[in-house]
């Protein structure tokens, strides 16, 4: 039997205390086992019981094929369990915290080797192109997953608008840094930068995401756009972006920055290559008590496993 030291265990991967002590004392009181430990856990976390921001409008978007069929993780998770760490880096941060931030009036710019620059206002980014909900698998490079359905249009659909010229290899995303409502601990370089290459840029899969569960997104998810790329780590998905930049050279991005030994600037979902202090092999899907094997591109290798071909991925990470 493999125990744990506490040096070995995650903090993504302790239960909240309030959660385990209630579930424990259900389990006390009604002298069931494991299952209704499960079944706890579920009722707690149940759409249901989750409840909605005021300030979310309903978002409708047409349903996608490129959706995957599991059980999308309940609203309240998705909302409540984040990683946003300009709003502090406990996971139930950004949902306190969040909220301080304004999201209209936003601009989001678009700049760099274009051949048409532009600035679009929110309100007329989420016109740009048809919304689609899209229920992708989300992996964090912590070990955690969810199953999110977000709504939004391709990233393709934004830079086909402003005519990328051939020199355009890379698009970098630079996200909203407020030193007022923001943290001002040197966690990571801030504004928060992220980038692709062009071509992961430009393929289908990658979606600007304006909404979620079919409203508009809380702050704590990234409001009012971030960005969504399925087959790579959560981390890549730059939230509340107020910047995208078409360059020749790859950009510098946060978590390389911080940590170039730990975070590469690929970082696609990969079972095989281990992050220094933990396994990538398995993942824990939240609102499941068991941990399950982590797919190669988070599952959706078939779709983009030729973007890499020829590449040494533990090299490339």
């Amino acid at each position: 039997m493999l125990i744990k030291r506490p040096s070995d265990i995650l903090n993504s991967e302790i239960t909240d205390r309030r959660l385990f002590e209630n579930r424990r004392a259900f389990i006390t009181r009604s002298g069931v086992g494991l299952a209704a430990g499960a079944a706890l856990w579920h009722g707690l976390t149940s759409p249901a019981r989750a409840a909605r921001s005021s300030t979310n409008t309903a978002l409708a978007g047409l349903p996608s094929a490129l959706s995957t069929d599991e059980a999308k993780t309940d609203y309240q998770s998705v909302t409540t369990y984040n990683n946003f760490y300009e709003f502090g880096t406990g996971k139930d941060d950004p949902a306190r915290n969040a909220g301080r931030m304004a999201v209209r009036p936003w601009t989001v710019s678009v700049e760099g080797l274009a051949g048409k620059p532009r600035t679009f206002d929110i309100d007329d980014l989420i016109k740009l192109a048809p919304l689609e909900e899209r229920i992708y698998r989300m992996r964090c490079v912590e070990g955690w997953s969810m199953v999110i359905p977000w709504v939004g249009f391709p990233l393709a659909a934004l830079l086909k608008e402003v005519d990328p010229l051939g020199s355009a290899k890379y698009v970098e995303f630079l996200t909203h840094y407020d030193r007022e409502i923001m943290t001002r601990r040197p966690v990571l370089d801030w504004p928060y930068g992220e980038g692709l290459r062009m071509d992961e840029a430009l393929h289908p899969l990658t979606l600007l995401a304006v909404g979620l569960y079919g409203e508009t997104l809380p702050n704590q998810n990234g409001a009012p756009v971030r960005l969504v790329v399925p087959w790579k780590y959560g981390f890549k998905s730059a939230k509340s972006i107020v910047t995208i930049r078409l360059t020749e050279k790859q950009p510098p991005t946060a978590w390389n920055r911080a940590a170039p030994q730990e975070y590469g600037f690929y970082s696609n979902v990969n079972p095989e290559v281990s992050h220094p202090r933990w396994s990538q092999a398995t993942e824990r899907r939240i609102g499941e008590l068991r941990r399950r094997p982590t797919l190669m591109f988070n599952g959706y290798g078939e779709q983009v496993a030729s973007l890499y071909q020829g590449m040494d991925l533990r090299k490339h990470y």
